[in-house]
């Protein structure tokens, strides 16, 4: 009798257990926008890493259309509020230095940010906001912003999958850079003294 039961038991563990491997597979999919991480070390040892999802152009017309000129609409995630570009898709993107550094010669102090775009014709407003979790911008408050630059976007060869990455590098500074589309949105990062 007890044998039974402990056989029952086991068997009973056992189709649970496939069951829920099961449930588990089949809620895990490949997302549209992949996840990515790029990082740099710029000076003896400041390493400045992005975090992003990446989209892809996928045949649509991104800025001015996918992408809004300014602020996108409010919606019932932002509760009605307009919001600014994630500068990816999913969750925030984000940016982690990890001391004191200057962008496009502001101070910006070690930490991890999220990173926010105002798009327009001419030029940009890039955002590094203390509130780094959660998805997409829809949260977005303005009162959070660590910095705010203004960036001359720049022609580039197409790139059909968006990704963040440094050029330029001049030992303790760098170019980093969101590529997507025909778009290059540069700013430097430079070890602050």
């Amino acid at each position: 009798m007890k044998r039974n039961l402990v056989l029952g038991l086991v068997l009973v563990v056992a189709v649970g257990l496939v069951f829920s491997g099961t449930a588990f597979a089949q809620e895990k999919k490949v997302r549209a926008s992949l996840h990515a991480s790029v990082s740099q070390t710029i000076g003896v040892d400041t390493v400045v890493t992005f975090d992003f999802s990446r989209p892809g152009v996928k045949g649509r017309t991104i800025w001015g259309d996918l992408v809004p000129w300014g602020f996108a609409p409010g919606n019932k995630y932002s509760k009605e509020k307009p919001f600014p570009w994630r500068a990816g898709a999913n969750e925030k993107t984000t940016m982690v230095v990890s001391n004191d550094v200057l962008v496009n010669g502001k101070p910006l102090a070690a930490g991890k940010y999220s990173i926010h775009m105002i798009p327009s014709e001419k030029d940009w407003i890039v955002i590094f906001n203390t509130n780094s979790e959660g998805w997409g911008s829809y949260d977005y408050d303005e009162a959070l912003d660590a910095l705010r630059l203004t960036v001359t976007p720049e022609d580039a060869p197409f790139e059909e999958w968006m990704r963040f990455g440094f050029d330029d590098l001049a030992g303790t500074s760098a170019v980093a850079s969101l590529r997507w589309e025909k778009v290059r949105i540069p700013f430097t990062i430079a070890v602050a003294d």
